[in-house]
């Protein structure tokens, strides 16, 4: 299934985590710090930016399976590394996809190039799940579009240069009927209140990103700057690109996943009781013989919906399962390998609780484990399996 230059990959990918990564994620997840911005820069000096996406925008022309290697080397050293890239995926995949040739131009090449960072203003205090719930309006005038409203969970806002928003352009168009995407301008590292206004939110895990809370008050966008520049079909554009989204946040979970393996794999061969390594025991021997093949099923659950998604096939069951198998398995394999450090699991001089923590995001973020199922449902019975 991998190639030579696959492998490559993936060693090149580990050679920049050893270096760049790991000597600095335990510090600045207790001290609760973001992404340093050199290391970001870093991240789009390497290319990992625009890995799939066209040399004729800067990108690299990868396939998906390139894309989920880099993922998960980058998650296993610090989830919120991994997720970095996220950002520039979803909102570079949506204007690829439906972008004019004009907006290709202006924004693919930047994005690649990591001079605009992302982030995605889909979400709502009552519009999470039911995305065609969305009630942020966007109202033209002119050559502009006023946009107000409230997002709720825009990871990276602060650090961003365009929002990806949902909003609605047609209220007197039914639900998702009248919804479009804008590629809203900000500052970066900054908001502009009271017009652009954004409140972090306190989570528990994935520390290097904040999320935040974000607010407009008649905000000016270009009119330009509508996807596709036609009104109307945000929420079909937005549900095409969900299965790139959920293949590589499958591919963070794995990442994260080994991460704690492999921590906890080194704690058992040295921690000592009762005169061995615990590795020796065969309850600490089974925990870490199944957390392995559970990661190598969620691994190749996610592989298998990337060569689905190179072949051109329609994904979304195979990225779904991947999806919801990668958030479960993760949450179950770092529970259990915290569990093999005792009392030290629980303490931060360890990173088996970072990974415990960030693990419990999966099932939530990039559609919930229940939409997850979903999704795998629907497809399942109207392929009469």
């Amino acid at each position: 299934m991998l190639t030579s230059d696959h492998h490559a990959i993936r060693e090149a990918v580990r050679d920049f985590v050893k270096s760049e990564v790991e000597p600095i994620a335990d510090r600045l997840d207790n001290e609760g710090a973001e992404i340093p911005h050199e290391l970001v820069r870093k991240m789009a000096e390497l290319g990992y930016f625009g890995l799939i996406f066209s040399p004729d925008y800067g990108g690299s022309g990868l396939d998906c399976l390139s894309m989920a290697i880099v993922t998960e080397e980058l998650s296993r050293g610090w989830l919120s590394v991994g997720s970095v890239m996220t950002r520039m995926l979803i909102t570079g995949t949506l204007i690829e996809a439906n972008g004019t040739a004009e907006q290709k131009r202006e924004w693919l090449p930047r994005l690649c190039s990591g001079e605009v960072l992302a982030a995605a203003a889909f979400t709502e205090p009552q519009a999470g799940s039911d995305a065609a719930a969305v009630r942020t309006r966007a109202q033209k005038n002119g050559n502009r579009y006023l946009v107000t409203g409230e997002k709720a969970w825009c990871t990276f806002a602060n650090r961003a240069n365009v929002l990806c928003t949902l909003v609605r352009t047609d209220p007197s168009q039914p639900k998702h009927k009248g919804l479009s995407i804008l590629l809203v301008p900000k500052p970066g590292d900054a908001f502009d209140p009271p017009r652009l206004s954004g409140d972090p939110i306190p989570t528990i895990g994935y520390k290097g990103m904040n999320s935040y809370n974000v607010a407009f008050d008649n905000y000016e966008v270009p009119a330009e700057n509508l996807l596709g520049l036609e009104e109307g079909k945000g929420f079909y554009q937005l549900m095409a690109t969900y299965e790139y989204a959920r293949i590589q946040t499958a591919a963070r979970a794995v990442g994260v996943a080994q991460a704690a393996l492999d921590a906890a794999i080194r704690y058992a061969q040295e921690r000592e009781q009762f005169g061995q390594p615990i590795a020796k025991f065969q309850v600490i021997r089974h925990k870490l013989a199944h957390a392995l093949t559970e990661i190598e099923a969620a691994r190749q659950l996610t592989y298998h919906a990337c060569m689905m998604k190179d072949t051109g096939k329609r994904c979304d069951l195979e990225a779904g399962m991947a999806k919801a198998f990668a958030a479960e398995m993760a949450e179950r394999v770092t529970s259990e390998c915290l569990q093999i450090f005792g009392g030290y699991g629980y303490s931060r001089e360890f990173p088996a609780q970072r990974y415990w923590r960030d693990a419990r995001v999966f099932r939530i973020f990039e559609g919930t484990s229940e939409i997850q199922y979903e999704v795998i449902a629907r497809r399942m019975l109207d392929r009469g399996e």
